[in-house]
């Protein structure tokens, strides 16, 4: 069992001066990247961009300090841009606050409860479909502002559908300078990769976006227009408590903990693959529920493992986690020295650098091939969690996608359960495949293939003998698994044998099996002789009944 034990206590047994410097520098640079980040996520989500740089510097730096991966970043993600937006919306700052730190108190005791493994469950096409959806609604939120729109007054914004509505209802309000503004920005992200990888394209993008509002006829909404901007450092605020607050948060609470849980363990697993390393999935669960807390409790929004900055740290030669705790000081100074000059950001500018990251988390091309090489059921699920995202939300998403997964995956497991009755030699022709070997004429043999579950117990009472049988041989040695469904309908077959005066026997019982019917009584019920580990024994305990 792994411990409890944050990574940065391990990587500093064997740390060095020049492993420190490498960690410096990838923080500085991964603060670069994450500051125009910060704050476009934190207008996504509906709140003001000081919110985005709190949520970078206390979730990031206290994840890093717990954390169980030694080279994660943590700060606000797009995967929370709409949940965020929507307790926003609904329920103020204060029940944001309260939905955070009981999520984060979930992360923590699905950390210390060792649940960290259980994320393995969640399959594959439910978080490329919800991922893809999330995706698309930060892309259909960031219309407005990159077109220069404005919603027509009453109109409902909190979904993403009413979001889409507005915006084409407002369309003839469109700037062309936002759009020029937009698509300038978007081309300058687009095109620095290519040039270098060493400079953010965003960071460019916001500096060209400022130059062309300054110093040219362009002109657009910038975020001094829409928000009130501070440069003071977070302070410690504890929302107001009731009952019914935390009652209306618990339901979002959950949300954000499996989301966060998914996203920071998934970016565990790339960086893991980046490194060569192993993390520690539980007590990075620790660490996602402590950042989150303390987010919450210092003005901030929910926070977990960013992908793109923990790729980032890895590429400039982090580490250990003083890279992600530099990320957090560097960020820090930014916020008291340059915040003020945030407001001359042009929205569009936001707008654009939200559609790169809606784009670069959109898995598009891992979500076509799944389309393409995927059985039936998965695209199913792949494209239903896609839409239920973008129509009704990720919580609906998941909870249908789950339910739908569990379904396919009974029906595909009841499918490989099958029985099979051997022949006798006088009841094949000689060149017969099927012909396994000489069995007395009073008994009767069946093969039993697959779990035996409750989607299969129906199965059982299918089995069926000829007059003549006087014993009945279930051979299970392909059964690898048993529940109590699949037990009370054997306890049913040997009931109504009984009856017949048939004796049942059971050949090659599997461990969990045996254990089974061993708790049910099962095996007092019918004898523990007539429990045989080889179909030769059971034949021959067949043959001493009959005589």
């Amino acid at each position: 069992m792994e411990p409890l034990k944050p990574m940065l206590l391990t990587t500093l047994k064997k740390y060095s001066f020049s492993q420190f410097t490498k960690d410096v520098i990838a923080g500085i640079i991964v603060a670069i990247i994450a500051l125009p980040l910060s704050i476009a996520l934190a207008l996504a989500s509906g709140v003001g961009p000081e919110q985005g740089i709190y949520t970078a510097i206390v979730a990031g730096f206290v994840i890093s300090a717990l954390g169980g991966s030694q080279v994660q970043i943590a700060g606000p993600t797009a995967a929370f841009a709409t949940i965020v937006a929507g307790i926003v919306a609904t329920n103020g700052m204060d029940g944001l606050a309260i939905a955070t730190v009981i999520a984060g108190i979930l992360l923590m005791l699905m950390g210390i409860f060792r649940l960290g493994g259980l994320i393995k469950f969640i399959p594959f096409t439910i978080t490329t479909g919800f991922t893809a959806g999330i995706a698309v609604t930060i892309a259909i939120g960031q219309l407005k502002d990159f077109c220069g729109v404005t919603y027509p007054a009453g109109m409902a914004t909190v979904e993403t559908i009413d979001k889409l509505g507005a915006f084409c209802a407002g369309l003839t309000t469109a700037s062309i300078s936002a759009i020029v503004i937009g698509l300038i920005c978007l081309a300058v992200q687009i095109i620095m990769p290519k040039i270098t990888e060493k400079i953010p394209g965003s960071l460019v993008a916001v500096i060209v976006g400022i130059l062309l509002v300054k110093f040219t006829p362009l002109k657009a909404n910038t975020i001094g227009d829409l928000y009130t901007l501070s440069n003071a450092l977070p302070s410690f605020r504890l929302p107001s408590l009731t009952f019914d607050s935390i009652r209306a948060g618990f339901s979002n609470g959950v949300t954000i903990a499996v989301l966060a849980a998914i996203e920071s363990l998934l970016s565990c697993v790339v960086a893991d693959g980046m490194i060569g390393g192993k993390h520690r999935s539980n007590m990075e669960l620790v660490a996602q529920g402590a950042g989150n807390v303390a987010s919450a409790l210092f003005g901030g929004i929910p926070a977990t493992g960013a992908i793109a900055r923990t790729a980032a740290n890895i590429k400039n030669g982090g580490r250990s986690p003083i890279a992600g705790m530099v990320h957090a000081v560097v960020l820090t100074l930014v916020l008291v020295v340059l915040m003020p000059y945030a407001s001359w950001i042009p929205m569009p500018t936001i707008a654009s650098i939200l559609f790169m990251v809606a784009y670069n988390m959109s898995g598009w091309r891992t979500f076509a091939h799944l389309v393409r090489t995927s059985p039936k059921s998965d695209i199913a699920v792949l494209v239903l969690t896609f839409l239920l995202t973008v129509i009704f939300d990720l919580v609906v998403a998941i909870e249908v996608g789950m339910l739908l997964t569990c379904l396919l995956f009974i029906r595909r497991t009841s499918n490989e359960f099958s029985f099979r009755a051997w022949k006798r030699a006088d009841e094949v022709k000689e060149d017969d495949a099927e012909l396994l070997r000489d069995i007395p004429r009073f008994v009767s043999v069946y093969e039993i293939s697959g779990p035996l579950f409750f989607g299969a117990a129906d199965q059982i009472a299918k089995i069926a003998v000829n007059p003549e049988t006087r014993v009945l041989i279930l051979r299970m040695r392909s059964v690898p698994s048993l529940d109590i469904t699949a037990m009370n309908a054997l306890s049913a077959l040997v009931v109504r044998l009984k009856k017949e005066n048939i004796t049942v026997i059971l050949s090659h019982v599997n461990a969990q099996p045996m254990k089974a019917m061993k708790k049910a009584g099962f095996v007092d019920e019918i004898g523990p002789e007539n429990f045989s580990s080889h179909i030769e024994d059971a034949i021959l305990r067949a043959e001493s009944i009959i005589k």
